[in-house]
Parts: C-alpha cells; structure tokens; sequence
C-alpha cells in the first residue's frame, strides 16, 4: 500500500516545521509547494495527493487561488482541503467558504488537530 501524501502551501517556518514533524509521526509523506503551478502539477500526479493544507493567511501563495482552481478542475475537485486561518480574519473565512475549501480552522485548533488531520 503506498504511504499517503500531503501538499502543504505553507509559507511560515514554524508552522512547517510542526507540519514535517507531525506528517513524520504519521507516517504521511509530505510535499511543501507555495505557487500555484507547483501544487496543480503534484496535485495531478501519481499517487495523488489524499490532503491538501493551506495557510489562508498567506497572501504570498496566493490559496484562495489554488483552492478555486483545485476545484474547478473535475479530475482535481476531489482532493480534500484544509485551511488554516486567523480565527478573527472573518473576510477570510467567508473568502475561503466561497472559494471551496472543505474543511477551515482556526490556526490553534489546525495544530492541536493536525495529527489527526494527516493521519486520516
């Protein structure tokens, strides 16, 4: 059976590192992309990705685009997403909503859940 993978946009070091660490644990393999183009292309390969996390706070990477294009592309729309956010940013959240994300949490409850998260 082929160990799953995660996509990460992520852009804060600290974050990453808990991510890695907590991916470790798991036993998830997991890929850190922050542009658009890099997350389609591992989002098309082989195995797919089972998870794909963002940092909705990150306007450098630019998630709410790549969660619009992850989902309108029927062969990517499936692959489940997650975002972390400011639980005070409601712009965001209502951005992220509208966007497609399925899953949006508070970026507290997005470490204290991230085992679970990646594990399944």
């Amino acid at each position: 059976m082929a160990t799953p993978t995660v996509l990460a946009v992520v852009h804060d070091l600290m974050l990453s590192s808990r991510i890695s660490a907590a991916a470790k644990g798991v036993g998830v393999d997991l890929t850190f992309t922050r542009s658009l183009d890099a997350v389609l292309a591992a989002a098309r390969g082989t195995p797919a990705p089972a998870l794909v996390i963002l940092d909705l706070n990150s306007a450098g990477v630019r998630p709410l685009e790549i969660v619009a294009a992850l989902k309108g592309d029927p062969a990517l729309a499936g692959i489940p997403t997650v975002g972390f956010v400011s639980h005070v940013d409601t712009a965001t959240i209502d951005a992220a909503r509208q966007a497609g994300v399925d899953r949006i949490l508070a970026r507290s409850a997005f470490v204290q859940q991230l085992p679970q998260l990646l594990g399944g």
